[in-house]
């Protein structure tokens, strides 16, 4: 892929260019100098979620991924820090020194300046002008990615994509070390000594260790989704596939927002999120995501998300210090983007959530359903004694159900008609 030498001169000279006023988005930055780039100064989770918001979401098929947008004037505010430490800082991490303005780093990568603009704003990374503020690593980040899509691994719209959601995991990621972990850490030891004083040989510490690990769990994270995908009974389940999902949702989280001083409410929050994850992690399930008061997880038999939505209601219940926790759990066809899940299941099991009683799970019918095919749970307490009976009469083992399925009163749900909620409760041993 070669440069578009024509295009970039005419940017170069001062004329308008594209896409360069929406940050993180997915619009071309044209053949910009300015395109979004990465500098010192990155959009962050934060910014990377509101930007995309903006542009349609995650998991959403953007058409400037494929159609450039119209030109507009750029305003190039986003300078690169000139901060000595955080130079140095910078340096340490990345493992060099800044070399390349935006236009410069696309040519050596042999790149156009509208893909790289591209590939960098689906990073989130922040619109930095024409600063020099980049290195061999963003070159070599150009060539990767331009070269899947030569060698006909990746199309532009997909490596766009995989470059807008390792982005947005990594800055989450990323702000989260800082925030949570780095900030206690760098605590200055003795008094007298400044946190920057700290900050250097820490951060020089901890990077290969902290490197490593993150290889080692995404490696692991992978080799787990691979399964899945391979273990699909046909192609189309590989994307649109059939899973219980699952939203576990705390009861009067808003009421308690006014209550509870900042730090409280952040320690609740933090207690309920670990919680949850661990619990979804341990009995086979996997968590989507967290949105503060409300947790989504997944899995892919309606036995195992049972076990998880029991297992959440039953911890949460006996600690004092969390509120109420209700569950809505729907099964069926679900499409997955980007590491979410999307479609009627999952709205579902939203609006199930939302009425199900304190300390209770709430399923739809074909969630009852799946549950009684497995053998997990009658149909009705009438058959569980016709089966007892009829095996105690043959001489058998009589059968054993992990949980118990009471119909409901049906009634309408927003948005998806007249749903028959079924009550999920464990079934005495």
């Amino acid at each position: 892929m070669t440069v578009d030498d024509s295009a970039s001169g005419a940017d170069a000279s001062g004329g308008d260019s594209p896409g360069g006023d929406s940050p993180g988005g997915d619009s071309p930055g044209g053949d910009s100098p300015g395109g979004s780039v990465p500098g010192t100064e990155p959009s962050g989770g934060g910014s990377s979620a509101r930007a995309d918001s903006s542009g349609g979401g995650p998991g959403r098929r953007q058409t400037s991924d494929v159609h450039p947008t119209p030109h507009h004037d750029v305003d190039h505010t986003a300078e690169p820090t000139k901060d000595p430490l955080a130079i140095r800082l910078e340096q340490l991490i990345l493992g060099a020194d800044r070399r390349y303005t935006p236009f410069q780093a696309a040519r050596t990568a042999g790149v156009s300046m509208d893909l790289a603009s591209r590939f960098w704003r689906a990073m989130g990374f922040a619109d930095i002008g024409q600063a020099k503020a980049l290195t061999e690593a963003d070159v070599l980040a150009l060539r990767r990615l331009a070269g899947l899509v030569e060698a006909g691994l990746l199309s532009e719209p997909m490596a766009v994509q995989v470059a807008r959601s390792t982005g947005q995991t990594t800055a989450r990621l990323a702000e989260w070390q800082i925030d949570s972990f780095l900030e206690g850490l760098t605590e200055p030891p003795e008094p007298g000594m400044t946190r920057t004083e700290v900050t250097y040989p820490l951060v020089e510490l901890l990077l290969p260790e902290l490197e490593e690990f993150i290889v080692y769990v995404w490696r692991r994270q992978l080799a787990a989704a691979t399964g899945r995908v391979v273990q699909a009974a046909d192609d189309e389940e590989m994307v649109d596939r059939r899973l219980a999902v699952g939203f576990a949702d705390l009861v009067g989280f808003t009421r308690l927002t006014r209550r509870l001083e900042e730090e409280e409410l952040g320690e609740l929050v933090e207690a309920f999120e670990t919680t949850c994850a661990d619990l979804v992690a341990a009995h086979g399930g996997r968590l989507i995501k967290t949105l503060g008061d409300e947790v989504l997880f997944a899995a892919d038999d309606a036995g195992t998300a049972a076990e998880i939505a029991m297992r959440l209601i039953e911890t949460l219940a006996n600690d004092e210090t969390m509120p109420a926790l209700r569950v809505g759990i729907s099964f069926g066809t679900v499409t997955t983007r980007m590491g979410d899940v999307f479609g009627t299941t999952v709205n579902l099991a939203s609006r199930l959530t939302s009425i199900a009683p304190k300390d209770a799970v709430l399923v739809d019918g074909a969630f009852a359903k799946e549950l009684s095919r497995t053998g997990d749970a009658p149909v009705s307490e009438a058959e569980a004694a016709e089966a007892v009976a009829a095996a105690e009469k043959e001489g058998e083992e009589p059968p054993s159900y992990r949980f118990a399925l009471q119909p409901m009163w049906q009634r309408p749900v927003r948005g998806l008609g007249v749903v028959e909620p079924w009550l999920l409760t464990r079934r005495p041993a």
